[in-house]
């Protein structure tokens, strides 16, 4: 990739944002492409400098991660109406000089679930009361889901269920529970709680489906007892990566490398 006077610029705005594994996806499906485009990380503090600040450099899209998907959103020209109902931006769309808030992690979501099942009319157990469950919980309605939530925190739960207009379960009521789908939308699996899960392997078997959005380790404990339990498995880099393939597609018009840009984050998985 030759950088010149020509190049597209799009990022991706969070604090920290160094350990990204998105430049590494865009930048291959850029030049999978033959596209004079590069995409590079923007640390950011000041969220409304660095909104008017894209505008001014002409930077085409910027994803946004962890801690500003909700702080954008004052400084948007127009928001979609999903992202709107979500309450949470992570997708910048900036064109002629109006930047349009969106939210491509439920559609991340619900691409790498709908590789396993047919989400209209199934049942899905969703664990979280976080960004990441607000977002999928929001993406399983869109696609006609019926969702049952469980959560560590009450309130916050409760909270949650009765925007996504669906039940509440205490995370002790799993065992009774069942479902087509269970989708793990916390941080449980993640290191330091990398031998932990929410679920009691004993569970497993009645989720046709288990998807986990953890993607470091890859194979989570909650993975990898759901696969010895006959479970379809689905991991926390599909979300990612269809979540951006979702967002190269309304940047460029184009479809989307997916086999390139899939194995360019697994390359940037394996290189950590």
């Amino acid at each position: 990739m030759r950088i010149n006077g020509s190049t597209i610029l799009h990022g991706i705005m969070g604090n920290p944002v160094s350990h990204s594994l998105s430049p590494a996806m865009h930048n291959s499906a850029f030049a999978a492409l033959k596209l004079n485009a590069a995409y590079v990380p923007f640390p950011v503090t000041d969220v409304a400098g660095a909104m008017t600040g894209f505008k001014a450099l002409g930077i085409r899209g910027v994803s946004v991660t962890i801690p500003h998907k909700q702080a954008v959103i004052p400084h948007l020209d127009e928001i979609d109406p999903v992202a709107a109902r979500i309450g949470a931006v992570n997708t910048l769309d900036i064109q002629h000089g109006r930047i349009i808030g969106h939210n491509t992690d439920w559609l991340g979501a619900n691409r790498a679930l709908q590789e396993k099942i047919t989400l209209a009319g199934s049942r899905v157990l969703l664990l979280g009361a976080g960004g990441s469950a607000r977002a999928i919980g929001f993406g399983l309605l869109e696609a006609g889901a019926h969702i049952m939530l469980a959560s560590r925190t009450a309130a916050k739960g409760r909270e949650l269920a009765q925007t996504l207009n669906c039940p509440w379960h205490a995370l002790d009521e799993i065992p009774d529970l069942a479902a087509d789908c269970l989708v793990n939308a916390t941080s449980v699996g993640m290191a330091p709680q990398i031998e932990a899960s929410l679920v009691p392997k004993a569970c497993l078997s009645r989720f046709s489906v288990v998807m986990d959005i953890v993607y470091a380790p890859l194979e989570t404990r909650l993975l990898i007892e759901a696969s010895e339990a006959g479970c379809q498995v689905v991991n926390g880099l599909a979300m990612l990566l269809y979540q951006g393939v979702a967002q190269f597609e309304l940047w460029t018009g184009r479809p989307a490398p997916v086999a390139v840009m899939r194995d360019s984050l697994l390359a940037a998985l394996a290189a950590r």
